[in-house]
């Protein structure tokens, strides 16, 4: 036994890779390719058990969703690798080739994937800054609105309101204003202005807008005030006077949404409030439009008309001549001129 263990110690010594260890029947023609891809089908499979055993300990290791499923993913691709490393030393082609053949041709490479590369290095960005979260209610720049769904190294796939798919690539996402609606709070402030007469009563105005904010369920209707920062606001609908217009008197309603979900609705259902209150209860209140009043009075000047027969080029020579000598025209009828 002892002289079976030397020589086997001996035989695995000398060998370089565990190719030299197959015997003569397994080297059949193309052996080195189904090995390979035999190893890494297995590989794949044993992937998915790795990332289960590692789903839990990761995921109270990562609070962040994004993260939690960046590294699942990269204990993954790892698994593969290394299964494709195995393969690969089974059949006989050393790791050592591979590093020098990927060195030699590292130039091309990294000109071909220079994109990819700083998608991921924004990526990487993004996971440690931490701008939005999968399941976060973001808009961009553009005003294009809706829902992360994932983020990865090299994109973020975003869900529309519009319910179409999108796609950006990291290296993009970071260069543009992104506007966060469900990051920490997703009660969100809004502002109603509202254009009314300056013959209303101000201060009933200011309550019919303040009732009309907290008769929508979507909106809150009062409590402790809300902190933003080092300030306070209240959380209450409040009418404020905003300017002192052309036309009427700006009043601006301050209210605070529950959900950024459904802007537009909670929007809608104030105005529809406030409409009904102004049909009950708005008869001393009064919405403004533009309009403009012309008023001629004795200080406004005089109006000089001519009406008379003859050449045009006649008339326009003698209203000249009265404009000049500052005399008044007085307009005669037809009837006048023929007599």
């Amino acid at each position: 036994m002892d002289t079976v263990a030397v020589a086997l110690q001996t035989a695995i010594d000398e060998s370089q890779t565990l190719a030299d260890l197959l015997p003569a029947w397994a080297k059949f023609p193309g052996w080195r390719l189904v090995v390979v891809v035999v190893v890494l089908v297995v590989g794949a499979y044993a992937s998915k058990y790795v990332v289960r055993l590692a789903g839990r300990p990761i995921a109270r290791r990562f609070r962040r969703q994004s993260v939690a499923q960046t590294m699942l993913k990269l204990v993954r691709v790892l698994t593969i690798l290394l299964a494709g490393a195995f393969g690969l030393n089974v059949v006989g082609i050393e790791l050592g080739n591979i590093v020098l053949s990927v060195t030699v041709f590292s130039a091309v490479i990294g000109i071909v994937l220079a994109p990819i590369i700083g998608s991921v290095i924004n990526g990487l960005f993004i996971l440690a800054d931490q701008p939005y979260e999968i399941g976060d209610m973001i808009e961009l720049d553009d005003g294009t609105r809706g829902f992360v769904d994932d983020i990865t190294l090299r994109y973020t796939k975003m869900f529309t309101l519009d319910n179409t798919f999108l796609v950006i690539p990291n290296a993009t996402i970071r260069e543009r204003d992104v506007t966060n609606y469900s990051a920490e709070d997703e009660r969100t402030r809004l502002s109603l202005p509202v254009l009314v007469t300056y013959e209303s009563d101000i201060d009933k105005a200011r309550g019919l807008l303040e009732r009309a904010g907290r008769q929508c369920n979507l909106v809150i209707e009062g409590g402790p005030d809300i902190r933003i920062g080092s300030a306070r606001y209240p959380a209450r609908p409040t009418a404020y006077i905003d300017q002192y217009a052309d036309n009427g008197i700006t009043l601006t309603l301050r209210y605070w949404a529950k959900k950024p979900y459904k802007l537009g609705t909670v929007r809608s259902r104030v105005l529809t409030n406030l409409g009904a209150l102004l049909e009950s209860d708005g008869d001393e209140v009064e919405m403004a439009y533009p309009h403009q009043h012309h008023v001629f009075d004795d200080t406004s000047g005089i109006a000089q008309v001519a009406l008379r027969n003859g050449d045009r080029r006649d008339d326009e020579d003698d209203l000249a001549a009265d404009r000049a000598s500052g005399r008044e025209t007085r307009a005669s009828s037809p009837t006048e001129q023929e007599d």
